[in-house]
C-alpha cells in the first residue's frame, strides 16, 4: 500500500480502538479520514476529535463517499449486520479492506516490529515504541490503547521502523510478514473463534516462522509451549528471557535473566544478565513504575529486543524507568469516598491473577473489591472454572451482566453461574445486573482504605468516570 498516493480513506466502525489506531496513523500521513460508528460514546472520541478525523455518528449506506481511495471496516461489522459494509463490498470501484489487511499491507512495507501473545501485547508495544523513540530511533507505532506519553494510540516517526500491537484474534497475524517479534506467551483464548488450543497455539507458529533468518524473535521461555515450539519453528535467531524466581537454576540457558526482584516505594527493581558466549555479562539493575511480576516480563523482552538493536544501555535504563504504562491497565483513575478506583482492561483468568497480583503489590492492607464485566459468553463458559479460581486474592467481588460479542451466539452460561463458582472458594461473590445498579450498590458501601478494582473489556470504566464525578 503506497500511502503517498492515498488521498482520502473512509473507515466504517472507526471508534473501536484498532481502527482508531490506524485511524490517528494515517491522518498523520496527511491523508483525509471520514468513518461511521453508532452515537455511543467511546474512550477513543477524544483521540479521533484531536488527530481532525471527521465522525459521522450512525450508519446508512449514503455515507460511504464515491471519491473515497480506500474503504476499511472492522470486521466486528458484516454484511448482514451494517448497510455501509454491505454497499463497499457490492461495488467495485474503491477498494475495501478489513482492518487487519490495511494494518498489515502498511506493516509489511515497513521494518516492522511485531508484539506479540496472549497478554501482554499492548504494554509491550507501549514500552517498546516508547525506549526506541527516547532513544532516537524516531520509530513509528500503533498500539492497542491509548498511551498517555503519546497523547493518542499511535506515533508517526522518521524512520523505517514500525512497531505494532499484532493480535491473534480471527488469525489476524496470518497478515503480517514481520522482521522482528516479541512473543510474550501462549494462553488459550477466543473459544468463540479457536475450537481448540492446538488451533489456537498453531496460528502463532507459523507467524513466527514468517520471520526472516536475518531477523530474530524475543521469546518468553518460561512459557512452556513457547520453550517447546519457538526453536524448532524459526529460521531466525531466538532470543530466550526469562525471570529467575520462577525458574532457578534451569534459566542458564537463556539468553536473557532478570534477578533479584524486590519493590520500594512504588518502583520495581530488578537485574539483569545477559548471555555472551558461555558466560553471563551482568547489565545492572533497572526500574519501572509499573506493579506486578507480569510487567517484569514485559520490560525484560523490551530490554532483550533493545540490546539487539544496539539502543545504548544508558539510554535503554533512563527510559524504560520513565514509562508510565497506557491507558486501562491499572489505571488509578481518581478516588470516590476516599476509596481509590483502578481500571484494568484483563479480561482472561491469567490476566486477572497477573492484575491482582499487582495491586495486593500496591495496596497489600487494604479492602479489595473487584467489579468483573465478564467479556462474551463463550470465553466466560469454556473458562469457567478458572475465572472462579481467578479471584482469590479479592476481598469481595462483583459480577455483572456478560458483556457479549456481536459476533457470537448468545447464552449458554450466566453471570450467575460464575458467582455461585466463586462462592464454592469460600470468598464473597455478588451478582449485580447492570452497571447503573453497581454504581448505586457502590455509592451506597465504598469507603476509605478500600481499592475498588474496575476490570473487563467492555465499558465498565464508566462506572468509575461516573463516581469520580
Amino acid at each position: 500500500m503506497d500511502l503517498s498516493k492515498i488521498k482520502k480513506i473512509y473507515m466504517i466502525g472507526i471508534k473501536g480502538v484498532g481502527m482508531t489506531m490506524l485511524a490517528q496513523f494515517l491522518a498523520a500521513q496527511k491523508i483525509e479520514i471520514i468513518g461511521s460508528d453508532t452515537e455511543e460514546k467511546f474512550m477513543t472520541d477524544e483521540v479521533l476529535k484531536r488527530a481532525g478525523v471527521k465522525v459521522i455518528e450512525r450508519f446508512h449506506e449514503n455515507n460511504v463517499p464515491a471519491d473515497a481511495d480506500l474503504i476499511i471496516y472492522s470486521t466486528a461489522y458484516n454484511v448482514e449486520r451494517n448497510v455501509e459494509v454491505a454497499k463497499a463490498l457490492n461495488q467495485n470501484k474503491i477498494r475495501v479492506l478489513t482492518y487487519a489487511q490495511a494494518l498489515g499491507e502498511i506493516f509489511n512495507e515497513k521494518y516492522g516490529i511485531a508484539v506479540a501473545g496472549s497478554h501482554g501485547k499492548t504494554t509491550t508495544t507501549a514500552w517498546l515504541a516508547f525506549v526506541m523513540q527516547k532513544s532516537g530511533l524516531e520509530p513509528n507505532a500503533m498500539v492497542g490503547s491509548t498511551v498517555p506519553q503519546f497523547e493518542g494510540p499511535s506515533i508517526t516517526g522518521n524512520s523505517d521502523y514500525l512497531v505494532v500491537e499484532a493480535d491473534e484474534y480471527q488469525n489476524k497475524l496470518q497478515y503480517f510478514n514481520p522482521k522482528i517479534a516479541l512473543l510474550n506467551n501462549i494462553d488459550y483464548d477466543h473459544p468463540d473463534f479457536f475450537s481448540s488450543f492446538l488451533d489456537y497455539v498453531d496460528v502463532f507458529l507459523k507467524f513466527i516462522q514468517k520471520i526472516p533468518k536475518k531477523g530474530f524473535l524475543v521469546a518468553n521461555f518460561d512459557d512452556p509451549v513457547i520453550r517447546k515450539y519457538a526453536g524448532v519453528n524459526c529460521v531466525c535467531e531466538v532470543v530466550s528471557y526469562g525471570v529467575e524466581t520462577h525458574r532457578g537454576d534451569s534459566l542458564k540457558n537463556y539468553d536473557f535473566i532478570a534477578y533479584d526482584l524486590n519493590e520500594e516505594h512504588g518502583r520495581q527493581y530488578f537485574k539483569v544478565k545477559m548471555q555472551n558466549d558461555e558466560n553471563y555479562e551482568e547489565l545492572g539493575q533497572f526500574n519501572i513504575t509499573l506493579p506486578g511480576v507480569h510487567n517484569v516480563y514485559n520490560a525484560l523482552a523490551v530490554i532483550a529486543a533493545c540490546v539487539n538493536l544496539e539502543i545504548p544501555l544508558l539510554s535503554l535504563r533512563t527510559s524504560l524507568a520513565e514509562f508510565s504504562g497506557t491507558k486501562r491497565r491499572m489505571e488509578i483513575m481518581g478516588e470516590f469516598n476516599k476509596a481509590v478506583i483502578i481500571d484494568d482492561y484483563a479480561h482472561h483468568p491469567t490476566e486477572i491473577k497477573a492484575t491482582l497480583n499487582g495491586i495486593r503489590q500496591m495496596y497489600p492492607n487494604n479492602k479489595l473489591t473487584v467489579v468483573f464485566h465478564p467479556h462474551t459468553f463463550t470465553r466466560t463458559k469454556v473458562l469457567l472454572d478458572d475465572f472462579a479460581a481467578s479471584f482469590d486474592r479479592a476481598d469481595e467481588i462483583i459480577i455483572l451482566d456478560i458483556y457479549g460479542s456481536a459476533r457470537e451466539k448468545q447464552g449458554g452460561v450466566h453471570s450467575r453461574d460464575l458467582v455461585e463458582k466463586i462462592r464454592t472458594r469460600k470468598k464473597d461473590a455478588k451478582y449485580i445486573s447492570t452497571l447503573s445498579e453497581c454504581e448505586n450498590y457502590l455509592r451506597q458501601n465504598a469507603g476509605r482504605e478500600e481499592v475498588i478494582l474496575l476490570m473487563g473489556a467492555g465499558d465498565v470504566f464508566r462506572v468509575g468516570e461516573n463516581l469520580i464525578k
